[in-house]
């Protein structure tokens, strides 16, 4: 099949979406290609770097399907059905546009991307050093920034670093909201009102409600930073996915931020 790589106008090279898209699977199922010995079987994640300006981002946006993101992942798979890449069923395509493309990352020649690829150990060991920033925006917490990691153990969160369960033993509070503060917002926040934890299958960060989190006691809402929508967690059982930007509502108005960017 012959390529039409790019088009040129004045100086500068300008792609269709069509070409755009078979060069980026070339290089993508090229890469794949020089993977011996079955290894193809580990590959646990795909990265598709993008760097292009506002001028030509929406045509990288057509070439991998932004819109339908399963299409370009389907696109991928054909090409690893056809020229028997034996990658794993739960393999993963991730396209990220940046202003600058990764180092790490292999230029793909004549675009504005670069790709890169994950083993499933290589997953895990990223995964493993994952790390979160807590920041309280209303309420009067013992910090003003938290650090949480993946090996973290249950980071609670409530009222006073100390709290007696209906057990008789002991809770330690990490995200601790003093009661003697004079922020109207602790009164609202519960001994024992939610935790975070490292949920290793879905890679991310969850919180939970506790008991003291959940109606008729208190609440715990997350305001998500993706579509602007709040949810209200009701169950002690059913954690929520912690996302960069989500927002979470302690009591009636005590909130913190949860973001996987240093600030600066």
């Amino acid at each position: 099949m012959a390529f039409n790589l790019f088009r040129n106008k004045g100086d500068k090279r300008e792609w269709d979406v069509k070409s755009l898209r078979e060069a980026l699977l070339r290089f993508i199922k090229e890469a794949l290609q020089k993977i011996e010995g079955g290894e193809g079987g580990h590959i646990k994640e795909l990265l598709l770097y993008v760097a292009a300006d506002q001028d030509d981002k929406h045509i990288y946006e057509g070439a991998v399907y932004v819109h339908d993101k399963e299409k370009f992942r389907n696109e991928i798979q054909r090409i690893a059905d056809d020229y028997a890449l034996d990658l794993p069923s739960d393999w993963t395509i991730e396209v990220i546009f940046s202003d600058d493309l990764p180092a790490e990352a292999a230029r793909i020649p004549n675009t504005d991307a670069a790709f890169l690829m994950h083993t499933r150990r290589q997953v895990q060991h990223n995964a493993a050093s994952a790390v979160a920033y807590i920041r309280i925006l209303s309420g009067e917490a013992e910090q003003d920034e938290y650090v949480i990691k993946a090996t973290d153990d249950k980071i609670n969160i409530g009222r006073d670093k100390k709290a007696v369960t209906d057990n008789g033993s002991y809770r330690l509070n990490k995200l601790v909201f003093p009661a003697n503060s004079d922020d109207e917002s602790n009164r609202f926040i519960s001994r024992q009102h939610a935790h975070i934890e490292w949920n290793k299958d879905a890679e991310c960060f969850m919180i939970f409600a506790d008991e003291g989190g959940v109606p008729p006691r208190n609440k715990t809402k997350i305001h998500i930073a993706a579509n602007g929508k709040m949810i209200k967690l009701n169950s002690t059982q059913i954690g929520h996915p912690m996302n960069e930007g989500d927002q979470v509502i302690l009591g009636e108005s005590a909130v913190f931020l949860f973001s996987t960017k240093t600030e600066g």
